[in-house]
């Protein structure tokens, strides 16, 4: 059974309530160089933004849920399917934690494994893969805990504080699932 709830979160759609909290993480320029983001958001292109998140997954590629604590409304951070693929079955995944002091508590453990089951029980995806830099050991961490292996390296793919980076990319194969013809 596909759920978006798990013990201690759940995971909802977006609303126009979210504005500031994606206001406040999409302009933290220390979180643009996981995202590729050169220059800031306007709360309007914002705005613009949220009253567009009601199209789903199969027309704008890409799926952006709030990660909420049980019985609270207020986005703790966001996780994303991207760059979804329906040919081919598979789908990037992101996440983010709008607390610095909040990362490590489990949240975004829950919130991923929320969206590995919805992606795959729901959605019916082969696969998932992160883009990761490999300096980033709490990521890594993560998403090795859910059975994502790294299956290759970016050399200098990233131009971050004036020094060119590295990106590993991650991937989880539904094993349980037969591939889908079309």
């Amino acid at each position: 059974m596909v759920t978006l709830s798990a013990d201690r979160y759940y995971l909802r759609a977006l609303e126009p309530e979210d504005l500031e909290v994606l206001y406040a993480l999409e302009n933290d320029e220390s979180a643009w160089q996981f995202s590729n983001t050169v220059a800031p958001f306007s709360r309007q292109i914002l705005r613009e933004y949220l009253k567009n998140a009601r199209q789903d997954i199969f027309e704008a590629k890409q799926l952006r849920l709030a990660i909420c604590a049980k019985n609270r409304f207020e986005a703790l951070g966001f996780i994303d399917l991207f760059d979804y693929e329906p040919l081919h079955q598979r789908a990037g995944v992101g996440i983010i934690v709008k607390d610095a002091s909040m990362r490590g508590t489990g949240i975004g453990s829950e919130a991923l494994g929320m969206i590995v089951d919805y992606a795959f029980s729901r959605l019916q995806l082969h696969q998932l893969y992160a883009n990761i830099d490999p300096d980033n050991h709490a990521s890594v961490a993560l998403f090795t805990k859910f059975g994502f292996e790294i299956s290759g390296l970016k050399k200098d793919w990233n131009f971050i504080h004036g020094a060119f980076r590295d990106e590993a990319i991650y991937q989880l194969i539904n094993i349980n699932k037969l591939p889908r013809e079309f």
